[in-house]
């Protein structure tokens, strides 16, 4: 992977990832507009990474906060200048395509693999945090599940990078990676990309799953992680696909219509931790996943909306925890809020006042789903 760093006009990173050193993938004087960026063939031309944002940007003006809920014991993120943020922009003014000609976007370069830069109206900023866009691809109209293996490994690099830098800032407690798809889960920009939260706190999701953790490890001396993954896998009804590195499962108590857990078999607390044949295996596993996911309602449907998230151990706090840091698994949760063809799952009363999930499709009958979908 050859990585490079550069600035845009208003002082935000941007990194550009590339699976060859630029310079290597085709020759200097041939034309980007020719490159084939969804699958892996872009023009690496080193100058392209120098190519300047020239966008007059002024400063990127924040209002980030981090006000606690005395009740609930959370926290909320109140980010009132994302009113004002790009919202479903025509094709030919996307924000994350190349700039090229006339056209000046987020990324200067007229081509690229896969792009990160800090988000111009992101949730957390400064002293609350940090926000970044992930970048698939230069091309508009693909998606993840579209991807070759060869960049979903070079996705997996960049995440996994970015979660050990971001570590690395003191004001950072825990670094969740992770994409929205679709509309109707709120996507406002069509472009594939994806985001990675650097939260100053750990997440709530988290903090139940710690105790839980930590109750476990009371009562039977055992790791709560492990033997969730071992009895899924011994009862096997709700096991959607395996590999010799990875397992991916329905939870015996899944929130959503269609939901999918996807854990290495080696645990481990977070991307940078993952071995290098986990890693090896994780494109063709994932790529997987989400082609069923693309298939569960049948042919001609609209592409299925979902949000997809890697949920990593925080990186401190861990002296005041009853558990260890290496205790946490890292898993991928991925899930549509779709439960049938035409029909969404709206977090009603139960759920959005009391917290109480009711789901429509039982989780034995997801796994059978996703399992007959198979890419026979």
């Amino acid at each position: 992977m050859q990585k490079t760093v550069t600035r845009l006009a208003d002082g935000r990173e941007l990194i550009y990832y590339d699976a060859a050193p630029p310079g290597t993938g085709a020759p200097a004087d041939a034309d980007p507009a020719d490159a084939d960026p969804a699958h892996g063939t872009g023009v690496r031309d080193a100058r392209v990474r120098d190519a300047p944002d020239l966008r007059p940007l002024g400063p990127v003006a924040t209002a980030s906060e981090i006000r606690h809920d005395p009740l609930l014991g959370d926290a909320v993120a109140i980010a009132s200048h994302r009113q004002e943020r790009t919202y479903h922009p025509p094709a030919d003014a996307c924000p994350l395509c190349p700039s090229r000609g006339d056209r000046l976007t987020e990324i200067p370069a007229p081509d690229y693999e896969v792009a990160v830069f800090e988000n111009r109206f992101p949730s957390l900023a400064g002293d609350t945090g940090r926000c970044e866009v992930v970048c698939y691809t230069a091309d508009h109209d693909a998606s993840f599940a579209g991807l070759t293996e060869e960049r979903a490994r070079l996705v997996l690099d960049a995440w996994t990078d970015r979660s050990a830098a971001l570590a690395r800032d003191p004001a950072v407690e825990q670094i969740y990676c992770f994409e929205n798809r679709g509309r109707e889960i709120g996507v406002t920009l069509g472009h594939p990309h994806g985001q990675i939260y650097a939260y100053p706190f750990t997440t709530p999701r988290t903090e139940l799953m710690l105790r839980s953790l930590a109750r476990h490890r009371e009562r039977t001396g055992a790791n709560l992680f492990d033997d969730l993954v071992a009895a899924e896998r011994k009862d096997g009804s709700r096991v959607v696909l395996e590999g010799e590195h990875w397992t991916a499962f329905v939870p015996h108590a899944a929130h959503w219509p269609y939901e999918v857990h996807l854990h290495p078999l080696r645990r481990v607390p977070d991307l940078p931790s993952l071995g290098e044949e986990a890693r090896a295996e994780f494109p063709r596993i994932y790529l997987d996943l989400l082609r069923r996911f693309d298939r569960i309602f049948g042919p001609g449907e609209p592409a299925t909306p979902y949000i997809s998230g890697w949920h990593q151990a925080p990186v401190r706090g861990w002296e005041e925890r009853p558990v260890e840091r290496g205790d946490f698994a890292l898993h991928l949760q991925l899930f549509t809020i779709r439960r049938t063809s035409g029909k969404l799952k709206f977090l009603a009363g139960s759920e959005s006042g009391m917290g109480v999930f009711i789901n429509d499709v039982a989780p034995e009958a997801a796994a059978a789903r996703l399992r007959e979908v198979a890419d026979a």
